[in-house]
């Protein structure tokens, strides 16, 4: 078969999938193992999926590993990255390395629809990634759910905006016209999650609203509402099973 046979045969294949995976980036100094107990979770009963874990290190270059099931319409995919550290131009990075493993993924599980979730600065390297390397016409993302994802880094007023922050706002017109976003905030104090300034995590609408199709902002209080502990909260999990995962994919296969 010539290249360019195969390669009509590999979008075809991608632009009729069924497969609507949902990709989870973790934050700063965390792993691909981050959200472990959340999956766990989400993969209770009959309603389990595949995980499969990729790790990009800091040369760019990417390993997959987990288990992944042919009949699984609905699998989850959990992006990491060996250089995790916070900061904006390792975002730039993390989000350029996002891009490169959403294409390799991408070729091998043949999918074009997807969902993604980023915790704390995961939410952060989905919304480079949105502006920057995004392509509608051969990817559609339907719902992006950020947790705890500090827009304005740690600073408490919205007058006083980061490099990143700007940067964001000026790029925004870039954002899918056609997305779902659901900004999480856990409050610990009423005005942090022990780590998140409340108003950093706010600053999100600067970016998002008027601009995506809808944008919803939650804020989630009592247990498990510090910033670490935040994807393992009950009420994060429900929102995910509500209005983040497919819902025809559900009860897929017994297991």
């Amino acid at each position: 078969m010539s290249w360019s046979h195969r390669e009509t045969k590999v979008n075809r294949a991608i632009y009729n999938s069924k497969v609507t995976p949902t990709i989870l980036v973790p934050g700063s100094s965390a792993s691909q193992d981050r959200f472990d107990y959340l999956i766990k979770q989400l993969n209770t009963g009959s309603n389990k999926h595949g995980l499969i874990k990729v790790v990009v290190d800091k040369k760019g270059d990417v390993s997959i590993h987990g288990k992944y099931y042919a009949d699984d319409l609905a699998p989850y995919f959990v992006i990491a990255f060996e250089n995790n550290r916070d900061g904006y131009e390792n975002i730039k990075k993390q989000a350029y390395w996002l891009d490169k493993a959403m294409l390799i993924l991408q070729e091998h599980y043949r999918f074009r629809q997807f969902q993604a979730i980023g915790h704390s600065n995961g939410g952060l390297i989905w919304t480079r990634y949105l502006e920057k390397y995004y392509q509608a016409q051969s990817l559609q993302l339907s719902v992006l759910m950020t947790i705890g994802t500090p827009y304005n880094f740690s600073e408490l007023s919205v007058h006083n905006r980061t490099k990143m922050l700007d940067d964001f706002i000026k790029n925004r017109k870039h954002l899918p016209s056609d997305l779902t976003v659901y900004s999480v905030i856990g409050t610990e104090t009423y005005d942090n999650d022990g780590i998140v300034p409340e108003q950093s995590v706010e600053a999100g609408k600067f970016i998002f609203q008027k601009q995506v199709a809808h944008y919803t902002q939650i804020t989630v209080t009592g247990d498990d509402a510090q910033h670490s502990d935040l994807v393992q909260n009950r009420q994060i999990i429900n929102m995910i099973e509500q209005n983040v995962l497919p819902q025809n994919h559900g009860d897929w296969h017994k297991r």
